[in-house]
């Protein structure tokens, strides 16, 4: 019989978990992914990835400023033994033993010439932060597809509970019916038991509904953030009739607007700055270096006011020789991002080309399913019809009303499937931030 592949219903969802619900809370699909969006821990992460290159860039800007120190020692002495070649005169004194010696410096240095290497870290740096942004973003849509997807099979499981206890009711009715008609001897007890059978059947998918319910109430409440035992009440508008934008046709708008292939192209500048860094290894470093010192040295010498100003020029000569694997190094790198950014292109445009075909056949079946709705409860009208009459048995009119039962799943569930596969075509092609104004957030 056919009764049993009403357990099928309940096989799109997995897992088990369980919440007492006490609150319910009817949100838009679009309020779920704003929720997600500022209080998500992977967002939070990703904001604060973002927040230390944006540091990070800042401490490379810094370098480019003068480099002022300022010290100053005060030194007790023992009693040395003085010599000094400088005349003490006649006077036949000898030279006073100092107690401390005072010193004090105040130096500046700012940087002239240094390969370039402070402008290509400051770049580097910028590029980097720009990635991360990029991937902050990338982790944006993401989080708002896992919202969705949790919102869409909350919808199918809470839709797949009111079909069944509507047919529970009628298979219940019936149940009553056949215990009159068998205690007058009108239809065999086996007619009986096949339509009791049917009922603990559809307890059973109803359990299982049920179960699916709480397992993804239970996704959506956690990754909100929202009070443990809240009752999510998902709306259909925005899963059956929701307005649809132009559909994307090919990888185009996905090679525009994806932001992890956004944030490999700004790695790529990044490790463009890098290799520059590397070849600035091969010139000098020129510093203009001025100061200002003070020395007292007790009973003996005291300076005061004593500047200087100069230029300062450092020159690895035995880095010439070894800079040459660090520039090898940072090439192979540039080279490594260049390949990852073509290999992302090319796994792009087979998302993309699946998620395309993925969507036309959602759409296809749905239509088709729409149409086997009209059929099933046709066909079940037709055969209880016959069943009245005699001319079609108990087992005839139990597979008839599964299958009506089973069709009106299926559509429910198809014009779901509709909404995520146009959701998930949106996100292969780095649209759905657009959709839901993910850069207001």
């Amino acid at each position: 019989m056919k009764v049993r592949n009403l357990m099928l219903f309940g096989g799109f969802f997995i897992g088990i978990s369980s919440i007492n619900a006490q609150d319910k809370t009817n949100l838009k699909l679009e309020e779920a992914i704003q929720l997600a969006w500022t209080k998500s821990n992977e967002v939070s992460l990703a904001n604060t990835k973002a927040d230390t290159k944006k540091h990070e860039l800042q401490s490379a800007k810094n370098n480019q400023y003068p480099d002022l120190t300022i010290s100053g020692q005060f030194l007790g002495l023992n009693e040395p033994t003085i010599s000094s070649n400088i005349s003490l005169g006649d006077s036949g004194a000898g030279m006073p033993a100092p107690g401390h010696i005072a010193i004090g410096q105040a130096s500046l240095k700012v940087p002239i010439f240094s390969g370039f290497k402070i402008q290509n870290e400051i770049k580097l740096q910028d590029n980097l932060f720009q990635a991360e942004n990029a991937m902050a973003s990338k982790t944006k849509e993401d989080v708002a597809m896992r919202v969705i997807n949790y919102y869409a099979n909350l919808y199918k499981s809470q839709r797949t509970i009111e079909l069944i206890k509507e047919n529970q009711k009628s298979a219940q009715q019936r149940v009553t019916d056949f215990i009159a008609l068998e205690k007058n001897g009108i239809i065999p007890r086996n007619d009986l038991l096949k339509a009791q059978l049917q009922v603990s059947k559809l307890q059973l998918s109803l359990d299982e509904a049920i179960n699916n319910e709480t397992i993804f109430n239970y996704y959506l409440v956690t990754i909100l953030k929202l009070p443990a035992g809240t009752k999510l009440v998902v709306n259909e508008s925005d899963l059956i009739n929701f307005p649809k934008d132009e559909i994307p046709t090919d990888e185009k708008p996905a090679l525009e607007n994806r932001k992890d292939l956004e944030a490999l192209k700004f790695q790529e500048k990044a490790s463009q700055n890098n290799l520059k860094m590397a070849q600035s290894n091969y010139y000098p470093t020129v510093a203009l270096t001025g100061g200002y010192a003070a020395l007292n040295i007790q009973h003996i010498l005291t300076v005061q006011n004593a500047m200087f100003l100069g230029v300062g020029v450092s020159y690895d000569l035995s880095g010439i020789l070894k800079n040459g694997t660090e520039v090898k190094i940072a090439k192979s790198k540039n080279l490594e991002v260049q390949n990852s950014e073509e290999l992302l292109k090319d796994n792009i445009r087979v998302q993309v080309q699946q998620a395309i075909t993925n969507y036309d056949l959602a759409v296809k079946q749905s239509i088709v399913l729409t149409q086997a709705v009209e059929q099933s409860a046709e066909n079940y009208r037709i055969v209880k019809d016959k069943n009245e009459n005699g001319l079609a048995d108990t087992n005839d009119l139990l597979d008839a009303d599964v299958e009506q039962l089973r069709s009106k799943i299926s559509e429910t569930i198809s014009k779901v499937d509709v909404i995520q596969r146009y959701y998930e075509l949106l996100s292969t092609t780095g649209q759905l931030s657009q959709t839901f104004n993910l850069s207001k957030i």
